[in-house]
């Protein structure tokens, strides 16, 4: 008998909890949080920049370059070749192998952002970890090509609230892909191709790394067949929203109107 007194207060007890619950939630929440989520509070999941939301058939090529050089004057001289322009994303133990390559990655007119100082996963950094990753990183371009670094991208697309939030404090945008070439498995440039032309479409951001072993195959094919499409390559600064945007849940960035 005791029990079933004891068990009955408690069920009360939760009965008024969850009604007193139930009043916050819609006088503080104005009805937009579940109950659920007041008793169990999850932050809200930042994201980064997949791709960007336009019909204009704007698109990015960018670069990632952590490890070798050699094919990257090749890279260089193709986007010049066909006209095209494209954002580099360097790694700040490559900028202190290739100071003159930065340099002319800069004055060839193709944009550069950070891909960290030592490529490490950041996910498993602390907020004074990160700060300096980039900030060393961001440094070392700015002292070769004078300009600001206005985005980044983090090594293995490994990302979290953190690591998103550090880098906005630093005025740095954080910028996935929608569009990858899988050239860093080593497919052929045929395969490149078809991974980047199959999957582009208006505002993609597209992923190739500078020293993948069959880019400079791949290259040529994919921009005179994007260009023929009708699609036009430009700079992260000219795909991305400056301000006034949102990001969705998938990536996309969204002009708020």
């Amino acid at each position: 008998m005791r029990f079933y007194v004891i068990k009955s207060k408690f069920i009360l007890f939760l009965i008024f909890m969850f009604g007193v619950m139930a009043v916050l939630s819609s006088t503080y929440l104005g009805g937009e949080e579940s109950l659920a989520s007041v008793f169990f509070y999850k932050p809200k999941r930042e994201v980064p920049i997949y791709c960007v939301d336009r019909s204009d058939k704007k698109i990015a090529l960018t670069f990632d370059a952590a490890w070798g050089s050699d094919k990257t004057q090749g890279i260089i001289n193709c986007l010049i070749k066909n006209n095209v322009k494209a954002t580099f994303f360097l790694v700040g133990m490559w900028v202190d192998k290739n100071p003159e390559l930065v340099k002319n990655i800069c004055d060839s007119g193709f944009e550069i952002g950070t891909h960290s100082n030592l490529h490490p996963d950041f996910n498993k950094l602390d907020k004074t970890q990160i700060e300096l990753e980039l900030k060393t990183s961001v440094d070392k371009i700015k002292n070769i090509i004078g300009k600001e670094i206005k985005f980044f991208r983090a090594p293995f697309g490994s990302y979290n609230n953190l690591v998103l939030n550090t880098a906005s404090s630093l005025k740095l945008k954080t910028i996935q892909w929608d569009v990858d070439s899988l050239d860093w498995k080593g497919v052929s440039s045929e395969q490149i191709t078809k991974n980047i032309i199959t999957k582009t479409k208006s505002g993609s951001i597209i992923l190739c790394h500078n020293n993948a072993d069959n880019i400079l195959g791949a290259l040529d094919g994919v921009i005179n067949n994007l260009k023929s499409r009708g699609y036009e390559f430009v700079t992260l600064s000219e795909l991305v929203y400056e301000d006034n945007f949102y990001i969705d849940n998938t990536g996309k960035q969204i002009k708020n109107i």
